[in-house]
C-alpha cells in the first residue's frame, strides 16, 4: 500500500472537507501518498485526479461543502464505466479508494471491491439514512441549521398568531425533520416513517386553541409530502391560518459543527488504519461513541434503523 485515492460522492454535507483533511494527512503520517480525485466518479472516469499534499488540506476543516466537488455519473453505474475507473487508478498507482457519501456512493465502492480494488467507505449524508453508524457526518450540522430556522420562524409565528408548516429535506429518511422537530418543540411531526392521522393533528390544533395556544409549527418531511400540499390538506380540516416555509438546500450548506468535523476526523482516520491493515470492502461508522467498521454488503443490504422511540417521545411532549 503506498498511494490512497479520496473521492467524495452524491450529495454533498458539511464535514466532507473534514474527512478529507483526516484521509490526506493520516496517509502522509503513514508513508502513503494521498490523492484527490475531483467530481465524484465521473471525476474517476475522466482521470481528473491530483496529488495532495499537507498543504493542500490547509484551512478547509471548518468549510461546508466539498473542495473535490461532486458530480452524479450514470456511466458509472455499468460495467464499462467501473472498469475505466479502475484503468485511471492503475494509470495513477492507487492502491486503494476512499469514498465519502451515502449509500449511491457505496454503491460504487462495493462495484469496485468486487472487482479487487479495495475500497473504504465513509458516511457522509445529512440524511442520517446509513446503515451501520448512529450519526453520518453532515446530519448534526444540517439538525443545527433547521433548528435555527425553526426557532426563528417561531417569533414570527407568534407574533402575528399563525400556524407555520416547514419543509425539511428527507425523501426516505425522516431524521432531520423528527430532531429538529422535537428540539424545536414543534407541534406537529411528519416523517415517511411513521403514518399520520389529521384527526389527531386537527384535535391537537384545537387543544392547543383551547388553551389559549395562538400560534404552531408543524415539521414535514419532504418524502411524506410537500408542506404546500400538506397546507391545503389541514385546510379542509381546521381553519386556521397557516403559512408554508421550504427550507431546501439551504439545510446541506454552512460551517459543520465541532460534532460533525470531530466525526469526520475520526471516520476519515479510520478508513485509512483499515487499508492499511488490508481490509476493503468495508465501512465505517459510530456507535455509542465507538468506531466501528462493518461490511459494505451488510451496510447497504438493511435500511437505517429509525428511532421511535424519540418519536414517542415527540408525540407525548407536543400534547
Amino acid at each position: 500500500m503506498k498511494k490512497i485515492g479520496i473521492l467524495t460522492s452524491g450529495g454533498d454535507a458539511p464535514g466532507m472537507n473534514a474527512a478529507i483533511r483526516a484521509v490526506v494527512r493520516k496517509s502522509i503520517y503513514n508513508g502513503l501518498e494521498a490523492y484527490g480525485i475531483y467530481q465524484g466518479y465521473s471525476g474517476l472516469i475522466n482521470g481528473n485526479i491530483q496529488q495532495l499534499e499537507l498543504g493542500s488540506v490547509g484551512d478547509i476543516i471548518h468549510r461546508g461543502g466539498t473542495m473535490l466537488r461532486s458530480a452524479r455519473c450514470d456511466e458509472f453505474k455499468t460495467k464499462e464505466g467501473q472498469q475505466k475507473g479502475i484503468e485511471q487508478l492503475k494509470k495513477f498507482g492507487i492502491d486503494a479508494l476512499v469514498v465519502i457519501g451515502g449509500d449511491g456512493s457505496f454503491m460504487g465502492a462495493k462495484a469496485l471491491t468486487e472487482q479487487g480494488f479495495p475500497c473504504i467507505g465513509v458516511p457522509a449524508t445529512i440524511d442520517n439514512d446509513i446503515s451501520g453508524t448512529q450519526f453520518t457526518i453532515g446530519f448534526d450540522t444540517a439538525l443545527n441549521t433547521v433548528l435555527n430556522a425553526i426557532d426563528r420562524i417561531r417569533d414570527t409565528a407568534s407574533s402575528h398568531e399563525r400556524t407555520f408548516i416547514i419543509e425539511v429535506m428527507g425523501r426516505d429518511a425522516g431524521d432531520i425533520a423528527l430532531w429538529a422537530g422535537l428540539a424545536g418543540g414543534a407541534e406537529t411531526i411528519l416523517v415517511p416513517e411513521e403514518k399520520y392521522e389529521m384527526e389527531s393533528i386537527v384535535e391537537r390544533l384545537r387543544s392547543g386553541q383551547k388553551r389559549g395556544k395562538k400560534h404552531s409549527i408543524i415539521v414535514v418531511a419532504e418524502g411524506v409530502m410537500s408542506a404546500t400540499d400538506f397546507a391545503q390538506e389541514l385546510k379542509k380540516s381546521i381553519d386556521i391560518e397557516s403559512r408554508v416555509s421550504v427550507l431546501g438546500h439551504i439545510q446541506r450548506g454552512g460551517t459543520p459543527t465541532g460534532f460533525d468535523r470531530v466525526l469526520a476526523s475520526r471516520l476519515g482516520a479510520r478508513a485509512v488504519e483499515l487499508l492499511l491493515e488490508g481490509k476493503g470492502g468495508r465501512t465505517v461508522g459510530i456507535e455509542k461513541d465507538h468506531i466501528v467498521d462493518n461490511d459494505i454488503l451488510s451496510v447497504l443490504g438493511q435500511p437505517r434503523k429509525f428511532s421511535k422511540d424519540i418519536y414517542d417521545l415527540s408525540q407525548i411532549l407536543s400534547i
